[in-house]
């Protein structure tokens, strides 16, 4: 039974459709069944047909390096070590100076082992040279490996049926082909920076464009926090940054890490349990006071000390914002902590007092550590927390403006040469980053174009004194 909106809608329908047959209006079932089969099937045979290109030689060596870096051509300049080594002296020499292309040195997933030597053949296969004893060739690419084990051990690793990479493979892989520039993952991370890889856990895979611009190496690149080969598929986002105006570290600072985020800095570390156990069991900073560190923007100073028990001491300082009562509970639990591994506060501390100030000292006397709060009253209150001696100044950490990180920024600044000479700098650092006077790096936050998180934008410079 039928009412009159009914029929005032099929009156509608009717005048709004054109005149055409009905059996063009309703196609019977099987012809939409083809529809749809013809749809779902058509990508699939496009991909079959058409599937993603293979890798081509240095994206491979990629995918089984450690460490790689490129150079540019320059025969001009005195033969490399690593080319005498792995040629011998006179061929060396000679293809050194016939070099008008690009070269790399590698290092395997073992990073204790010898540099790897790639150079680029001349293409038609008559043209090729014969096989030095330890050479191989992958694509149009020549790599002399440093001994017949590490041959063997790349020719078992490497898989001649891999397929181009996708998102950060693809960005990096432009800056390796031309000019100076080097790839990285987690291994040959934690082989530069060693006990500090566990702080760079947003860096873990990542690869930079190098250019030399007066007495200044200057830097910028692309980071994840996850491999390569399991980031988002599709190309990043160029990004240009504007190289940093910043000045250098005063003469009595060593180093300044400032971030919007204490997870940017902790992140690595507080994933372990292994850290987060004794610092629940022995420090009382449990979940709670956890979630505190994650989300305080900071600021982390290192300073020289010319005399007196330590050659540098550490000062935190965070901007406590609406979390005050949490800081106040955490050092509390923090100072029953201290107290009862046998540091004393200072004459006539109370419990009120110690959650306002705290200087604590061993029982000879030498202090370690403490905190203060700056504007603790007001309305945007900090904590300092340091080790070593009691600072002599400080002041309120800038939150916003051009003297702030944006969100998810992370800014460093450096004085190398200094860290180096307390012996404060990894080992296996590069002897230029060793004597650099001044070091500044940014991190930005970035994305793909497939929305995939975890990807950083990072500029740099390094000034080295002539």
């Amino acid at each position: 039974m039928s009412g009159p909106f009914d029929t005032l809608r099929r009156s509608v329908v009717a005048s709004a459709l054109p005149r055409l047959p009905r059996k063009l209006l309703l196609p019977p079932l099987p012809l939409t069944t083809v529809t749809l089969l013809l749809l779902l099937l058509l990508p699939s045979l496009t991909l079959w047909r058409w599937p993603r290109p293979r890798a081509q030689g240095l994206e491979q060596l990629m995918a089984v390096s450690s460490l790689l870096q490129s150079f540019p051509a320059s025969p001009e300049r005195p033969v490399p070590a690593l080319w005498r080594e792995r040629l011998g002296e006179v061929p060396a020499t000679r293809l050194w100076r016939e070099q008008r292309r690009t070269w790399w040195q590698f290092w395997g997933p073992h990073t204790d082992g010898g540099a790897y030597l790639v150079v680029q053949e001349t293409t038609g296969a008559g043209a090729r040279r014969p096989l030095p004893a330890d050479g191989l060739r992958v694509g149009n690419l020549l790599v002399l490996a440093p001994d017949p084990l590490s041959r063997r051990l790349l020719q078992d690793q490497l898989r001649p049926d891999q397929r181009a990479g996708r998102g950060l493979f693809s960005a990096c892989l432009p800056r390796l082909e031309s000019g100076q520039g080097v790839f990285w993952n987690a291994s040959g991370l934690g082989a530069l920076v060693g006990p500090l890889a566990p702080l760079l856990e947003a860096y873990q895979e990542g690869c930079l464009s190098l250019s030399l611009e007066s007495s200044e190496v200057r830097w910028r690149g692309e980071a994840s926090d996850r491999p390569a080969a399991a980031g988002p598929a599709g190309s990043l986002r160029t990004m240009e940054l504007p190289p940093s105006s910043r000045p250098p570290l005063p003469a009595d600072q060593l180093l300044e890490l400032q971030g919007t985020s204490l997870e940017q800095l902790f992140r690595g570390l507080l994933a372990r349990q292994l850290i987060r156990d004794p610092l629940a069991a022995r420090y009382g900073i449990d979940t709670k006071g956890l979630a505190l560190l994650r989300r305080s923007p900071f600021r982390l100073r290192l300073q020289p000390q010319a005399s007196g028990p330590f050659q540098a001491s550490l000062e935190l300082q965070v901007a406590v914002g609406a979390d005050r009562q949490g800081w106040r509970q955490l050092l509390l639990g923090l100072a029953r902590a201290l107290q009862a591994q046998g540091l004393e506060d200072g004459p006539g501390a109370t419990t009120t007092s110690q959650a306002l100030a705290a200087t604590w000292s061993r029982k000879d006397g030498v202090v370690l550590g403490g905190w203060r709060w700056i504007g603790e009253s007001g309305p945007s209150p900090q904590l300092l927390l340091f080790l070593g001696p009691v600072p002599g100044r400080w002041q309120t950490m800038a939150m916003a403006g051009a003297s702030a990180p944006a969100s998810g920024e992370l800014w460093l600044r450096v004085r190398p040469r200094g860290l180096d000479q307390l012996g404060l700098l990894p080992e296996p650092l590069p002897e230029l980053v060793r004597r650099a006077d001044h070091l500044w790096m940014e991190a930005v936050p970035g994305e793909s174009t497939t929305g995939g998180a975890g990807l950083s934008w990072l500029k740099g410079r390094l000034q080295v004194s002539r």
